[in-house]
C-alpha cells in the first residue's frame, strides 16, 4: 500500500470532502491498518479495537491531510497513535477493574506468549519515554514499528533527516535502557 496511486488519489479526493472516495478510502486501507495494528497490539481483538479507532480518526480528520508527504506515511502515524492509545485505554482499564475488586479474569499475556510479552514491555518502554522525551517517540515509532523509512519520516515530522536519525538513536538507547532486567 506505500506507492499505491490509486489510494493516493482517493486520499486527495476524499481531502476535498468526496464522500465516495472516502467511503472507497476506508475499504482499502482497512486490512493494512489492521495488520499494521497487530504488529503493535498483542491481542487480535485490541488491534481491530484500534483499527476501528484509526479508520474513525481517518474519517474524522481527513480533511487535515495537507499532502506534504504520502497519505500512507500520514496513515502511519494516525493508526500507530489509535494503537498507543489502545493500550493506554485498555491498561486504564484493568487498574480500575483490579481497583473495584470485582472478580475480573485477566489474562497476563506476558505469561502466555513470548512475543506479546515483548510487544507490551516495548509499549510500557514508550510509555516512559514518553513522559519523559516525547519528541523521541513518534520517530522510533514510524522507524521501527510502521518500518518507513528516513526521508519520509522526516517528511512527515518536519525535521532535518539527521536530527530524525538522532532522536530514534536516543530513543533506542532509552528503550533498550528501559527493557532491561533490574
Amino acid at each position: 500500500m506505500t506507492d499505491d496511486p490509486q489510494t493516493e488519489e482517493l486520499a486527495r479526493l476524499a481531502v476535498t470532502g468526496d464522500g465516495a472516495a472516502l467511503d472507497a478510502l476506508l475499504a482499502r486501507i482497512s486490512p493494512h491498518v489492521l495488520r499494521q495494528c497487530a504488529r503493535i497490539l498483542p491481542c487480535r481483538q485490541d488491534a481491530e479495537e484500534a483499527c476501528q479507532d484509526a479508520l474513525l480518526q481517518v474519517a474524522r480528520r481527513i480533511t487535515s491531510f495537507e499532502g506534504r508527504s504520502r497519505f500512507s506515511t500520514w496513515l502511519h502515524v494516525v493508526t500507530a497513535n489509535c494503537a498507543r492509545q489502545t493500550y493506554r485505554s485498555l491498561r486504564r482499564r484493568a487498574a480500575e477493574q483490579a481497583g473495584s475488586k470485582l472478580p475480573v479474569e485477566v489474562v497476563d499475556p506476558r505469561r502466555t506468549s513470548v512475543i506479546a510479552g515483548s510487544r507490551l514491555d516495548l509499549l510500557d518502554a514508550l510509555e516512559r519515554l514518553e513522559a519523559h522525551r516525547p519528541e523521541l517517540v513518534a520517530p522510533l515509532v514510524l522507524r521501527d514499528l510502521c518500518q518507513l523509512d528516513y526521508p519520509e519520516i522526516a517528511r512527515q515530522l518536519e525535521i532535518p533527516v539527521g536530527t530524525l536519525k538522532s532522536r530514534i538513536h536516543h530513543a533506542r538507547r532509552h528503550v533498550r535502557r528501559s527493557l532491561q532486567p533490574g
